[in-house]
C-alpha cells in the first residue's frame, strides 16, 4: 500500500451497536495472542480510537512489542518496527534523498516512518536528535525532508516502548516529545493463574506465536475515529477535567504541572472510552480511569520526590482521589 493509498478511502458509516461489536472482535482477537491483560488491550485501544500516540514503558518481555505487532494485525494496518540504538540517525528514521544514477534524477526514498503503526524500540536508547525528528511526525502527521513536507499514512499511530529500570546509555524524552503522547501505558507482570493460562496456550499450539486475523481496516478505523467526535461531554464534565489538570498545576509536589494539551488529550480518550464501552457519553468513570496514563508523563516533579520515590502516578491518584466528582443527572 502506497502512502497515497493509505491516506483515501471514505470511512464507513457505521451505528453505535456495530461499532461496540466490531470493537469487542478487535479486544477478543488481541487477548488471543496477549493474555491475561485485557485492562491494558482496552486503554491501547482507547488511545488509537482517540488518534494518539501511546508510551508503552515498562520492564523487558512483559508483551510490549508483542501488543504493537498484534495490535497493527487485528486492526489491518501495515507495521514497521524500528530498533532505536545510540547510532540511529534522522535519515534512517525519516528518509533521504538520493541520487539515482540510472535516472539522473535525485529521488526521495521513504523512511520506515512512512507506515502506519511505527513501533519505536526502546526510543529512549537513541540520542535526542534522532528522537527529536519523530516529533513533527507525531504532531502534524507529516516529515520534513530537504525542505519539503511528506504527508504520512492515515491512520498513522506510533507506539513506542521504555525500559524505566536501565538507564545507562539512554537518553530521556525531551518534554516537548513526552507530551505527545496521548497515553502511557504500564502494562505489569501476570497474576499466577493468568502466567499459567500463558504458558498452557502456548503448549496447545504448535508455533511460537499466535496468528491472528484482521478485524478492522483503515477506513473502519478512520470511521470509529469519527464517531468519536459524535460522543457527547456535558459541561459538568469538562470542568471536571479542567479541575484535575488545575490541580496537577497547584499541587505541592508538582514543579510543573500538566498542559492545555493535557486537557484535550483527557478529553478524548475519555470520549473514545465511552465509545469502547458501547456508550456516546462520557461518564465521570471515564475520566477518573484515564487520568492516571493520560497525565501523568506530563507533570514534572520536585527533585526531592524522586529522592522518596514518588512517581507522577501516585501524584495524580492522589489528586483524583480528592477532586470532588460531578454528579450527572442522566435517566437509564
Amino acid at each position: 500500500m502506497s502512502v497515497a493509498d493509505s491516506r483515501v478511502g471514505t470511512a464507513p458509516a457505521l451505528t453505535g451497536p456495530q461499532i461496540a461489536e466490531r470493537l469487542d472482535a478487535v479486544l477478543a482477537e488481541l487477548s488471543r495472542a496477549v493474555i491475561g491483560k485485557s485492562d491494558v488491550l482496552r486503554l491501547v485501544l482507547t488511545g488509537v480510537l482517540a488518534g494518539g500516540h501511546l508510551l508503552l514503558e515498562d520492564l523487558p518481555g512483559l508483551g510490549k512489542t508483542l501488543i504493537a505487532r498484534s495490535l497493527a494485525t487485528v486492526t489491518g494496518l501495515d507495521f514497521t518496527r524500528i530498533q532505536f540504538t545510540p547510532d540511529l540517525l534522522p535519515a534512517d528514521l525519516l528518509g533521504a534523498t538520493v541520487y539515482d544514477q540510472r535516472t539522473g534524477d535525485l529521488t526521495f526514498r521513504p523512511g520506515p516512518v512512512f507506515t502506519q503503526v511505527l513501533l519505536a524500540d526502546e526510543i529512549n536508547r537513541t540520542p535526542p536528535k534522532t528522537q527529536a525528528a519523530l516529533l513533527e511526525a507525531m504532531a502534524e502527521n507529516q516529515v520534513s525532508v530537504d525542505g519539503t513536507a511528506r504527508p504520512l499514512p492515515d491512520p498513522f499511530l506510533v507506539l513506542a516502548t521504555d525500559n524505566p529500570i536501565e538507564y545507562e546509555g539512554t537518553y530521556p524524552l525531551p518534554e516537548a516529545q513526552l507530551d505527545r503522547f496521548l497515553l502511557r501505558v504500564r502494562i505489569g507482570y501476570l497474576a499466577p493463574p493468568q502466567e499459567a493460562d500463558l504458558l498452557v496456550a502456548r503448549l496447545a499450539r504448535d508455533t511460537p506465536e499466535v496468528t491472528l486475523d484482521p478485524v478492522l481496516d483503515a477506513a473502519t478505523l478512520r470511521g470509529m475515529r469519527a464517531a468519536v467526535e459524535r460522543v457527547e461531554v456535558s459541561r459538568d464534565l469538562v470542568d471536571y477535567i479542567v479541575a484535575l489538570v488545575d490541580a496537577t498545576r497547584a499541587h505541592p509536589s508538582v514543579q510543573v504541572g500538566a498542559s492545555p494539551r493535557g486537557c484535550l488529550a483527557l478529553l478524548a480518550a475519555s470520549r473514545a472510552a465511552a465509545l469502547l464501552a458501547g456508550r456516546d457519553y462520557v461518564l465521570p468513570d471515564d475520566i477518573k480511569a484515564l487520568a492516571v496514563p493520560a497525565l501523568a508523563h506530563r507533570i514534572g516533579l520536585r527533585p526531592e520526590m524522586w529522592a522518596r520515590r514518588i512517581g507522577g502516578a501516585e501524584v495524580l491518584a492522589e489528586i483524583v482521589g480528592r477532586v470532588p466528582v460531578p454528579r450527572l443527572d442522566r435517566a437509564g
